[in-house]
C-alpha cells in the first residue's frame, strides 16, 4: 500500500499509508483517548494491521494485547504513543530498537510547558536524529487519510455514525497541514460539510522532528491531493518549507494558508524605516506571495476558496456575470464582486436580447441578471447558465439564490449536471437562505457546493482569478556581485550616511559623488567639485535621521549660503544631540528631479534577508505602501514587485508625466538584495532612502543610505 501515486517514493509513504499500527497505551475505554484511538481507525476501515500495546490487557475489541512493542515481532511502519509525559523518551527508545519506523506522539507535556518538559523534547529532537525514526509531535492530534483510510487520531471530526453517508460534490482532494490539531481538523469537518473530499489532514504538534514543511512536501508530490490549505503559527523547517512552496509553484497546485500571530506585543527594534514598516508577519507574506499562496485571514473564507479551486477551472480574467433570482440579491451580489476589485459589465445587446427571451418582462438581463423566481420555473435560470457558460463576455459566474427548500430544487440534474461537467468558467453558487440538507444533496450530485457566505465567496472569486494570473518568478540570476572584504567597512557598531554609500560603492552600488568635509577650510575643494546647486548632511553615527536633528541643506546655490549652512549644520546637531560624535559634513551635487522610492533590506529570524521597496521620501512610514520578497530577487521579480505598489503608476507617467527608468530600479533593487543575501552574516538592514527614480534611460540616484552592522 503507497500513499503517493507519483513514480518517486517519498520518505513519508510509510507513515501516510503504514501497513502496520501499534497503539502504545491502548485502551479499552472508547470515552478516553487511548480509547478512541483504536476505535477510530477501525471504524474508519483502517486496511492494515492494528497492534495495541498495554500490560494491563490481554485483548481489546478482539486484538491481541502486547505487553510491548518488542513483543509484537512483525514489521510496525507507525507507532501511536499515547503514555504519560516522562515515559514518552523510553517508549521512543523501544521503538526505534524494534525497527518501528514513524512515531506519533500523542502526549502532552513537553516544550510547551517549558523548564524540564523541554529537555524531554530535546531528547526526542536527538533520538530522531539519532535513530533515522521519524517522529511527529509531541502533543499532536495525528492525522487522516481519507484515501488511505487512515484514521491515527482521536479528532471526533473522524467518527463514523452508523447509517450516515458523507457528502462530496468535488472530485478533486483538498490535504490540510495544521499546527494546530484542533484547528486544522475543524477545518476538515467545515469542508466535509460542504461537499469538499479531503485527501488528508494532519497536525504536526509541537514538530520536534516532523515539521509543517515537510508534510507540505508529501501534498505537494501527493497526486490525490489537488489543492493545499495550511494553518501555521511559524515555520521552523524554513529549508523544507520553501522547497515545498517552490515546487507547489512549479507545478501549479494551489496552497491556501491562513497564517495567525500577525499581532505583535510590541514593536520591532529596527533602526532603520524598512525594518521599522515590517509587521510581525512580513517575511511570512513575503514568501507567500513570492510562491503564489492564497493568504487567508477566515477559515470559512479558506474553505470557500477551496470550494471553487476543486469545482472549478481558474478564470481567464475578472469579469463577473451575477446571475439570480431576487433583485435585490443579485444587486448584493455585484456590489460584493466589485468591493473586491472585480468586473460586473453590462453585457452586449445580442447576449442581453438571447436571455431576455428567457425572462418575464420584469425581468433583467444588463448584469446582474435577474431571472425572477418565475425564470426558475420556466428553465431561464438554467438556460441562462448555459448561455453564459459559453459567452466569452464573462470568465466566471456568481448565482445568487434561496435553497431553502426540503422539496424542490432550482435545477434539474441531467441539465446542470453536463454544464458543471464541461465547465469552461467557474461556476460559483450562493445562497441567501440556508441551504437545506435535501438542496445540498442533490446539488453534490452534480458536482456543486452551495456556499453560504456571500462576502467569503466574493473573496474567493477574486483570490482564484489572481491565482490564475501568478506565474512563478524566475531565479535570481544577477550579474557577479563585486567581490570585497566587508568587514573592513563595518569597523562601528553603527554607520553613517558616508560610511553606509562607501561600503555601498565598495560592492558594485553606484552612489553620487560626494566630499566629506571635517575641517571648514576644506569646504572650497568641496563646493568646486560638487557644483551648484549643492547638498549638505551632517555626518554622525550616532545619528541615523539626519532630518530630525535639522541636519540637512538643500538647494544652496552660492558660496556665501555653503559656509552658512557649514555653520548652521554643525550649531543645530551640537544642539539636538551634544553627545553625538561629528564625523563632518556631507558635500554632493544636488540631484535631479525624479519619483522618490525606497529600496531596503532587513533580516528575518525566520526567513533571513527580505528586500522591500516602497513609496520614499518623508512619507513612507506614513503611507506604508511597501512591497516585501526574500532575497535575492531577479531584476524580472523586482520589475514585479515595482508593479504590486499603489504608487506604481507615478512610474508609469501618472497625469502627462515622464515614464521612469523602471529598469534602472529594477537593477538596482537585484543588486541590494544580493548584497544583503551573500552578506546576510554581517548585514542587519540596509536603507536606501529616496531613491530618486528619473525618465527613462536617465537612471536613477541614491541621496541618502544607511548600513546597519548586524549585531555580534
Amino acid at each position: 500500500m503507497s500513499a503517493a501515486t507519483t513514480d518517486r517514493k517519498h520518505p513519508l509513504d510509510s507513515f501516510f499509508a503504514p501497513s502496520g499500527i501499534a497503539i502504545i497505551g491502548a485502551s479499552r475505554d472508547v470515552e478516553k483517548i487511548p480509547g478512541r484511538l483504536l476505535s477510530m481507525l477501525r471504524k474508519n476501515n483502517y486496511p492494515g494491521q492494528i497492534y495495541p500495546i498495554n500490560p494491563n490487557y490481554g485483548d481489546i475489541d478482539g486484538l491481541k494485547c502486547y505487553p510491548s512493542i518488542a513483543a509484537v515481532a512483525q514489521p510496525v511502519d507507525l507507532a501511536i504513543v499515547v503514555i504519560p509525559a516522562k515515559a514518552v523518551l523510553g517508549a521512543l527508545e523501544a521503538c526505534a530498537a524494534a525497527g518501528v519506523r514513524n512515531v506519533i506522539i500523542i502526549s502532552s507535556g513537553f516544550a510547551e510547558e517549558g523548564g524540564d518538559s523541554s529537555a524531554m523534547q530535546d531528547a526526542i529532537v536527538a533520538l530522531a536524529k539519532r535513530t533515522g525514526m521519524r517522529i511527529s509531535g509531541p502533543n499532536a492530534e495525528g492525522f487522516y487519510s481519507e484515501v488511505q483510510h487512515v484514521a491515527a487520531t482521536f479528532s471526533p471530526t473522524v467518527d463514523v455514525k452508523p447509517g450516515a453517508h458523507d457528502l462530496v460534490a468535488t472530485k478533486r482532494r483538498v490535504a490540510i497541514v495544521a499546527q494546530s490539531g484542533g484547528i486544522g481538523f475543524a477545518i476538515k469537518h467545515r469542508a466535509k460539510a460542504l461537499g469538499i473530499a479531503i485527501s488528508y489532514c494532519v497536525s504536526a504538534g509541537n514538530e520536534a522532528d516532523l515539521g509543517a514543511g515537510e508534510f507540505l512536501d508529501y501534498m505537494v508530490q501527493d497526486a490525490s491531493t489537488d489543492a493545499i490549505l495550511l494553518f501555521i503559527e511559524g515555520i521552523r523547517d524554513v529549508d523544507k518549507f520553501i522547497a515545498a512552496a517552490a515546487r507547489a509553484a512549479k507545478i501549479g497546485k494551489p496552497v491556501i494558508v491562513t497564517k495567525v500571530g500577525r499581532s505583535g506585543a510590541g514593536e520591532r527594534a529596527a533602526a532603520s524605516h524598512t525594518a521599522s514598516m515590517a509587521g510581525w508577519s512580513a517575511a511570512y507574506d513575503a514568501v507567500f506571495a513570492k510562491y503564489g499562496f492564497i493568504i487567508s485571514n477566515d477559515l470559512d473564507e479558506a474553505v470557500a476558496i477551496a470550494a471553487v479551486l476543486t469545482t472549478s477551472p481558474l478564470p481567464k480574467g475578472d469579469r463577473v456575470a451575477v446571475l439570480t433570482v431576487s433583485g435585490g440579491a443579485g444587486i448584493w451580489g455585484a456590489d460584493t464582486v466589485s468591493a473586491q476589485g472585480m468586473q460586473v459589465p453590462e453585457l452586449s445587446d445580442s447576449i442581453q436580447q438571447e436571455i431576455r427571451t428567457l425572462l418575464p418582462s420584469y425581468g433583467t438581463a444588463r448584469n446582474p441578471i435577474d431571472v425572477t423566481a418565475q425564470g426558475v420555473n420556466s428553465g431561464g435560470l438554467q438556460k441562462s447558465i448555459d448561455l453564459l457558460s459559453d459567452s466569452g463576455e464573462v470568465d466566471a459566474i456568481l448565482v445568487v439564490l434561496s435553497l431553502s427548500s426540503e422539496a424542490r430544487m432550482p435545477f434539474k440534474q441531467v441539465e446542470l449536471k453536463p454544464v458543471i461537467d464541461a465547465q469552461k468558467k467557474p461556476l460559483v453558487f450562493y445562497s441567501y437562505t440556508l441551504p437545506s440538507a435535501f438542496a445540498r444533496t442533490e446539488l453534490a450530485k452534480s458536482g456543486v457546493v452551495a456556499l453560504s457566505g456571500l462576502t467569503h465567496a466574493g473573496v474567493a472569486l477574486k483570490q482564484v482569478a489572481a491565482y490564475a494570473k501568478f506565474r512563478p518568478a524566475a531565479a535570481a540570476t544577477t550579474q557577479a556581485p563585486t567581490v570585497f572584504d566587508i568587514a573592513q567597512y563595518l569597523t562601528s557598531s553603527s554607520l553613517s550616511e558616508y560610511d553606509s554609500k562607501t561600503l555601498l560603492r565598495a560592492a558594485g552600488v553606484a552612489v553620487p559623488d560626494e566630499t566629506l568635509v571635517a575641517d571648514k577650510a576644506a569646504l572650497d575643494a568641496a563646493i568646486a567639485r560638487a557644483g551648484f546647486p549643492l547638498v549638505m548632511k551632517i555626518q554622525s553615527r550616532d545619528i541615523p535621521h539626519k532630518s530630525e536633528v535639522g541636519g540637512v541643506r538643500v538647494n544652496i546655490a552660492n558660496k556665501a549660503d555653503a559656509l552658512a549652512a557649514y555653520d548652521a549644520l554643525l550649531e543645530n546637531t551640537r544642539h539636538h544631540r551634544p553627545d553625538a560624535e561629528i564625523q563632518g559634513v556631507l558635500v554632493g551635487p544636488m540631484a535631479k528631479k525624479g519619483v522618490e522610492i525606497i529600496v531596503g533590506t532587513l533580516r528575518d529570524a525566520t526567513f533571513g534577508p527580505l528586500i522591500m521597496v516602497g513609496l520614499g521620501g518623508i512619507t513612507t512610514e506614513l503611507f506604508k505602501d511597501v512591497i516585501y520578497r526574500p532575497a535575492p530577487v531577479s531584476p524580472d521579480e523586482a520589475m514585479a514587485m515595482l508593479g504590486d505598489l499603489k504608487a506604481a503608476p507615478l512610474l508609469n507617467g501618472f497625469r502627462g508625466a515622464a515614464k521612469a527608468d523602471i529598469s534602472a530600479l529594477a537593477a538596482l533593487i537585484a543588486q541590494v538584495s544580493e548584497l544583503a543575501a551573500r552578506h546576510r552574516a554581517d548585514v542587519s538592514e540596509i536603507e536606501i532612502n529616496p531613491v530618486l527614480v528619473h525618465p527613462v534611460g536617465e537612471g536613477v540616484t541614491i541621496v541618502d543610505a544607511l548600513v546597519v552592522p548586524a549585531r555580534r
